[in-house]
């Protein structure tokens, strides 16, 4: 019977267009990365807002940049006086919803760079969505927040 194959392949498509529709309304606002101290350092931190337009939560899984060889979300705390780091495995947002990435709090950490970086030098970046969405911004290289 036909209808089967017909029915896999029609969910497969609404998956795709949801996944789509999913990472056009996820966007990034005001992202912006620290410009490091020295252009020896191999690492950074990138901020911004994470905003959330579509019609259901996401959650932000992952996420990645070609001028980075390692990004990922972590969590600055302060707990009995002690600054402490963690990395977010799942970041939601509800629908509506926006999620602020600031210093000293929620953050992108920007490993293993592929060059130095420069003051207003755009960076390219891909947040992973649950799902398998994406959702692309660019990122501001400054010295201190906009």
């Amino acid at each position: 019977m036909i209808t089967k194959p017909f029915v896999g392949v029609l969910l497969l498509l609404c998956a795709s267009a949801a996944a789509a529709a999913e990472s056009r309304c996820v966007t990034v606002e005001q992202g912006w990365v620290r410009l490091p101290p020295s252009p020896a350092m191999p690492m950074t931190a990138g901020y911004g807002r994470i905003v959330n337009r579509c019609a259901a939560p996401v959650t932000v899984v992952g996420a990645g940049s070609r001028a980075f060889g390692d990004v990922s979300l972590h969590e600055t705390t302060v707990v009995d006086g002690v600054s402490r780091m963690r990395e977010v495995e799942r970041l939601p947002i509800a629908a509506g919803a926006r999620t602020e990435l600031k210093p000293g709090g929620l953050h992108l950490m920007l490993m293993e760079g592929e060059g130095a970086l420069k003051e207003g030098q755009v960076v390219p970046l891909q947040l992973q969505l649950e799902g398998g969405g994406t959702a692309s911004a660019t990122l501001t290289v400054r010295k201190a927040a906009p």
